[in-house]
């Protein structure tokens, strides 16, 4: 199954505009933008995404708690995650990934390469056909 629709959770409205350039113009993908954790959490209930990308560290609700939410929201416990973050050192990689996330990406990203390192994280957590 291909990666068609992106969640991505973002508070920086730069960082925002930057995801969005690179997933959907350079990426073709559909993406939903949210500010928060919070808004996040309301807009699952309108549309199940492919997969979740997160910022780590946001006001109010983080990434990790977003995420531990997301998991108990009907649909969502099996929708892949992914943690974007400047804080990506070994021990913090493997923390994400032990709440369930399918890989981090490091901020800064290179947004002509984003859509790409996504597509591949999607494809890696894709159950093999066989």
């Amino acid at each position: 199954m291909p990666l068609n629709h992106v969640m991505h959770v973002e508070d920086d409205p730069d960082i925002r505009a930057i995801a969005e350039l690179a997933l959907v113009t350079v990426g073709g993908l559909e993406i939903t933008q949210c500010a928060s954790g919070a808004e996040c959490l309301s807009a699952v209930s309108h549309r199940i995404p492919d997969l979740v990308l997160l910022d780590v560290m946001m006001p109010d609700l983080d990434g990790p708690e977003t995420l531990r939410r997301l998991r108990t929201l009907p649909g969502m416990s099996e929708v892949p995650a992914v943690f974007m973050t400047a804080r990506a050192q070994p021990g913090e990689i493997s923390e994400y990934q032990a709440l369930g996330a399918i890989g981090v990406i490091p901020k800064p990203f290179d947004p002509l390469t984003l859509a790409d390192q996504v597509r591949q994280l999607w494809d890696q957590a894709q159950p093999s056909a066989g």
